[in-house]
């Protein structure tokens, strides 16, 4: 009787760990990737950030401050028509 006791328990103690490694062993797994993300998304915008901040103050030593926004705004202006080129129009779908 002893004997079925230990093979029970071991029995029990496996199908745990195989539980356990089908749920938490890879939610963890998602933490720390979700988490690692989060903090490289972060960081990214504030170097992209602190990139355009310093390229807009090299920029404006060279031409004037007013200079400087004109030559920005022009870009963020031809990369909107160019995105706006590119977008895709809503189909018209005939309902009724």
């Amino acid at each position: 009787m002893d004997q079925f006791a230990d093979k029970f328990a071991d029995f029990l103690e496996t199908q745990a760990q195989k539980v356990r490694s089908l749920t938490v062993d890879r939610l963890d797994r998602l933490n720390i990737v979700v988490a690692l993300g989060i903090i490289a998304a972060v960081l990214t915008f504030v170097a992209l950030t602190l990139l355009s901040i310093a390229l807009f103050r090299i920029v404006a030593t060279y031409v004037t401050s007013p200079g400087a926004y004109a030559i920005f705004g022009g870009i963020f202006v031809i990369a909107g028509a160019f995105a706006w080129t590119r977008r895709k129009p809503k189909q018209e779908t005939d309902n009724g």
